[in-house]
C-alpha cells in the first residue's frame, strides 16, 4: 500500500513540475509513476481496487490540469510564466542586391562580435561576422563581403583586407 501511495505522490509532484520545467521528460516520468501505481494496485489488491486507483488517477491527473490551466495563470507566478501578447511582427525578405551594395562600406560593431555579431551600417544594424575573430563593440570594421544575407567584416587597421 505505501508503494502505491508513493508512486501516487511522485506521479503528481513530477506531472506539477512539467509545467515549470518543460520538455516532456517529467510529464512523462510523472505519468509512468502514475500508471505504475496503477498496475501495482491491480497486481497487489486486484481489479476492482486496480479501476477505483485508475479513476483517482485520472480524477487527480485531471484536477492538476485545471489548477494549472485555470487558477495558476491568475497568480503572480503564473503571469510570468505565461505568454500575455501576441507577437505581431512580420518577416521580411532581403534585397541581395541591397546587401551586396554594403560590400566595401564602413560599419560600425554594435555588440561585440566574436567572432558573430551586431554591426550598424548605413543607418541599419545587420548581422556580421568577423574574420579577425574578434571585434569589441564600437570597432570600425569594413564590409568584404556578404554570406547568405550575413556579412563578413574585418578591423579597418587589420592586414587581412
Amino acid at each position: 500500500m505505501t508503494l502505491i501511495v508513493v508512486l501516487f505522490i511522485i506521479g503528481l509532484i513530477l506531472l506539477g513540475f512539467e509545467v515549470f520545467v518543460p520538455g516532456g521528460v517529467l510529464g512523462i516520468l510523472g505519468i509512468g509513476a502514475l500508471l505504475g501505481a496503477v498496475v501495482v494496485t491491480f497486481l497487489e489488491r486486484g481489479v476492482a481496487a486496480g479501476a477505483m486507483a485508475f479513476g483517482v488517477a485520472l480524477v487527480l491527473v485531471l484536477a492538476l490540469l485545471a489548477v494549472e490551466l485555470l487558477v495558476l495563470p491568475r497568480t503572480h507566478a503564473g503571469q510570468r510564466l505565461f505568454l500575455k501578447a501576441r507577437i505581431t511582427g512580420t518577416s521580411a525578405a532581403v534585397n541581395e542586391d541591397q546587401v551586396s551594395a554594403l560590400v566595401g562600406r564602413t560599419a560600425v560593431a554594435a555588440t561585440t562580435l566574436a567572432p558573430s555579431g551586431y554591426v550598424m551600417v548605413d543607418g541599419g544594424r545587420r548581422e556580421a561576422f568577423c574574420r579577425a575573430g574578434f571585434a569589441e563593440a564600437g570597432t570600425e570594421l569594413k564590409v568584404v563581403a556578404v554570406d547568405n544575407f550575413r556579412l563578413i567584416v574585418t578591423p579597418i587597421s587589420s592586414p587581412t583586407d
